[in-house]
């Protein structure tokens, strides 16, 4: 009787499983093609995920190198500010200028009689005492402003009188001052010609000079000029005086006496 049973239960058994076997393989034979791929597939492989990484894009446009910019050769360098020198051991004293030295011209003969006169280029030079030498030019009131004398009265002396007004007022400051006046530029000796010539106007008196060579500096008489009938204007005591001159008479060798020789402040006149 227990065989019997045993022999029922295994026999149901197979029945079972044999339906549920059929019943499988009726449920896979409906499915659409792509999923039972997918089901065999996925039978002991790893599965491959679905989407990738995105990856970073890239710049399609290469960036080109930059070109070094090449530097104005006609822009000038900044210029770099030098630092003043203040007095040594005083905090905030204010900066000391020291003053160009001043280098000795080559003196100009001075003509006979000459007396320093406004724009006229002097040099006051110290032995010893450089720092207080300069340069300087007579200002038309006469005066000239020196180092520690200030203001001194220079028109109307002559360079060795200058030279030793400056050499007393200096004892003030220096033991045995020995002071130098060098005539640079000689610009208070003028004369004047106006009228019919090439060139009229001033003319530095630096040489001895007659009216003949006046007229032939400022490019001789015009073609209407007056030739007899010339004339020299100066001031003698305060008083103008008038000296005749005939260009033809002198021009001739006759009365030579007339081409005077001018002085400063002489003015001709070319009608």
């Amino acid at each position: 009787m227990k065989r019997t049973s045993i022999a029922v239960v295994v026999l149901v058994g197979l029945g079972f499983f044999g339906l549920t076997d059929a019943f499988a393989q009726d449920f896979a034979n409906s499915q659409p093609p792509s999923q039972t791929a997918s089901a065999s597939a996925g039978q002991g492989k790893p599965q491959t995920p679905a989407t990738k990484q995105a990856e970073p894009a890239k710049d399609t446009k290469q960036s080109k190198p930059q070109t070094p910019v090449k530097p104005d050769p006609k822009a000038q360098p900044p210029s770099q500010a030098r630092p003043a020198t203040a007095s040594q051991g005083k905090p905030g004293a204010k900066p000391t200028v020291t003053p160009a030295p001043i280098v000795p011209a080559p003196a100009v003969p001075p003509p006979p009689g000459y007396v320093i006169g406004p724009d006229d280029v002097l040099q006051v030079l110290y032995w010893r005492e450089k720092d207080v030498s300069a340069e300087v030019v007579v200002r038309p009131d006469g005066m000239i402003s020196l180092p520690l004398l200030n203001d001194v009265q220079a028109a109307g002396l002559t360079p060795e009188q200058l030279r030793d007004k400056v050499n007393e007022a200096a004892k003030k400051f220096f033991e045995e001052p020995s002071v130098t006046i060098n005539i640079k530029q000689i610009n208070s000796r003028k004369v004047f010609i106006t009228g019919s010539v090439g060139k009229p106007g001033p003319y530095p008196l630096t040489a001895p000079t007659t009216v003949l060579q006046l007229v032939a500096m400022a490019g001789g008489l015009s073609e209407f000029a007056k030739r007899g009938k010339i004339s020299v204007m100066r001031t003698e005591n305060g008083k103008p005086v008038r000296y005749p001159f005939n260009y033809d008479d002198v021009a001739k060798g006759k009365n030579l006496k007339q081409n005077i020789e001018l002085k400063p402040g002489d003015t001709v006149i070319v009608p």
